[in-house]
């Protein structure tokens, strides 16, 4: 498949990963207001070495379990069934919650770096998530295992991590009284697409069968 559209594919997939509310964009929200956006991408540099690192195991995983179809079968179906769980946890049971408060007391550069890649290291849901998207793409035939495709699909989800982080970094402290970033809105987002995904794992297993 084409390079540059396995390239948007992880892009994609990456900014649904990381667009909610959480400690990694929130962190860099909060050093880019008290300490200047300079320090704000350094810190997101940081997160998207671990990104790329965490991405790149997780499609090698996703290729050996590619030669195991009855594994990918039972993926597939605890995969539709967690996100099942998430849609209606998101959409009908999620309450607003005050945002993630973090006080920065680092000030380097290079600080800011390794924190960086530790909150990022600490967060190991990327894994299990791009794990099965490359799974899930490549059963589309949209992404094969190939070194070139895979080095494509982390590109983009690097890009795609940065670019949600440094959104984050500089429009956040206008958007932040918007609407749709309230806390309910963006519950209703990630139930919306996490519902999506549900809906689009449902029907490759019914085509498997």
């Amino acid at each position: 498949m084409n390079l540059t559209i396995i390239f948007f594919l992880g892009l994609f997939f990456a900014l649904i990963g990381v667009i909610p509310p959480g400690l990694l964009n929130m962190t860099a929200a909060k050093i880019s207001l008290k300490e200047g956006h300079v320090r704000g991408i350094v810190f997101s540099i940081g997160v998207c070495v671990i990104v790329l690192a965490q991405t790149y195991v997780a499609t090698i995983f996703a290729s050996y379990l590619s030669t195991n179809p009855d594994v990918i079968g039972v993926l597939r179906s605890v995969a539709l069934v967690i996100f099942i769980l998430i849609t209606i946890y998101y959409l009908f049971i999620a309450k607003s919650a005050s945002k993630p408060q973090f006080e920065a007391k680092i000030k380097s550069k290079h600080s800011r770096f390794f924190q960086g890649m530790f909150l990022s290291a600490i967060n190991v849901f990327p894994i299990p998530y791009q794990a099965y998207m490359t799974i899930t793409l490549a059963s589309f035939g949209w992404m094969s295992f190939e070194n070139i495709s895979i080095t494509s699909y982390v590109l983009g989800a690097v890009t795609g991590t940065f670019v949600t982080l440094y959104m984050y970094i500089f429009f956040f402290d206008k958007i932040k009284s918007k609407p749709f970033t309230s806390q309910k809105n963006m519950n209703r987002i990630i139930g919306g697409v996490t519902g999506i995904i549900s809906v689009v794992t449902f029907i490759n297993i019914i085509n498997e069968l």
